[in-house]
């Protein structure tokens, strides 16, 4: 089982930003923090959850490094228990917030992974994604999170935006290489409604041959890929737990959470959720959708797709992109190797 966090909380609204994020709530963040220990108990016991029985602790947003340490011990607190031995314990992290005490205090309550919000160490780029860090911050916070003693750094990187180049890229992979981590997470920029950019569609500018040389060139420093946005000598737990379908908390406004057949939404809205937590609404899935969601998510990433959940005609489909060589069939297991080529695999099959 899987635990996520949400901390809605942002020092800027970037530009593509679609999250659940507010920039002028600091005020609520003790009273936030505070509910999310009640809806943490209420979950605890709808899930079932025994000793040991979490895998994996995920902090994101929004930007958890704006909330200080000490606001996080109660939920540490109440989740000692239930946390697995050497879980991996993440959170997401903005250059800007993440100082050396901010990261000295998280990881003394146990966070063992840090995942930076990174986006490009290009200054025009970093301005025109509305970034609040400078590169230089950007490059120290990493620096940091290795001399507090983090093992496991991750960075985030953006690419198809007006202005990408092989060169920009290229560079931004050249300095991600020489700092200390071992996970880099690349996205293409989405348009999104409600963002700054949804009235500048022409932000977002992805070439199919650039990005193929973009993944490839990841691949060839020795991080491997194992789902479509993710590379690295080490692979997230938490990230490959969505991918194989398991069962996760989530917590906070606007998080989501899965149990079996059905998912809970509390309740967006920061200030309706500080009022009351357990305002969460449940979407009942049917079988189908479940089938449907594994198909999708197990070949966008090194997972697969079991032979067992697919029917006759959905079989020899697949077969037959196993004898074109599409996908590889091992372990009762379909694998794709290529998933910018996911999507329509998934469509052709299903």
């Amino acid at each position: 089982m899987l635990l996520y966090i949400h901390i809605p909380f942002c020092d800027s609204k970037c530009s593509y930003c679609a999250f659940n994020s507010y920039v002028d709530k600091f005020h609520l963040k003790e009273h936030y923090m505070e509910a999310l220990c009640t809806q943490l108990k209420f979950e605890l016991k709808r899930f079932s959850v025994t000793p040991k029985a979490i895998e994996s602790l995920f902090i994101g947003g929004g930007t958890p490094s704006t909330v200080a340490p000490k606001f996080y011990e109660k939920i540490f607190e109440i989740l000692k228990p239930y946390l697995r031995d050497n879980i991996e314990i993440t959170s997401e992290a903005n250059p800007n917030s993440a100082t050396f005490e901010w990261l000295e205090g998280m990881f003394e309550l146990g966070v063992n992974r840090i995942s930076f919000g990174v986006q490009s160490f290009n200054k025009e780029k970093l301005k025109l994604l509305n970034r609040a860090h400078s590169d230089i911050q950007a490059k120290e916070a990493i620096l940091n999170a290795q001399k507090v003693g983090f093992e496991n750094i991750s960075l985030d990187l953006i690419y198809a935006t007006l202005g990408d180049t092989k060169e920009l890229l290229e560079n931004d992979l050249l300095t991600a290489f020489s700092l200390p981590i071992n996970h880099i997470s690349a996205y293409a920029l989405t348009i999104e409604e409600g963002t700054p950019f949804e009235s500048k569609p022409h932000m977002s500018k992805e070439r199919l041959k650039l990005t193929s040389w973009l993944l490839k060139k990841i691949g060839d420093t020795g991080f491997e890929q194992y789902e479509i946005s993710n590379f690295g000598s080490y692979r997230s737990t938490h990230n490959l737990g969505y991918w194989e379908y398991k069962d996760y908390i989530g917590l906070g406004s606007g998080a989501v959470g899965k149990l079996d057949l059905e998912r809970y939404y509390p309740t967006p809205g920061v200030e309706e959720y500080i009022k009351n937590p357990l305002n969460i609404r449940t979407e009942t899935l049917t079988l189908e959708d479940k089938k449907t969601e594994q198909i999708f998510l197990g070949l966008r990433s090194c997972v697969g797709v079991p032979k067992n959940i697919l029917n006759k005609e959905e079989l020899q489909k697949a077969n037959l992109l196993v004898d074109e060589k599409k996908l590889i069939f091992q372990n009762d297991t379909f694998y794709n190797s290529d998933y910018l080529l996911a999507d329509e695999i998934a469509l052709f099959i299903y």
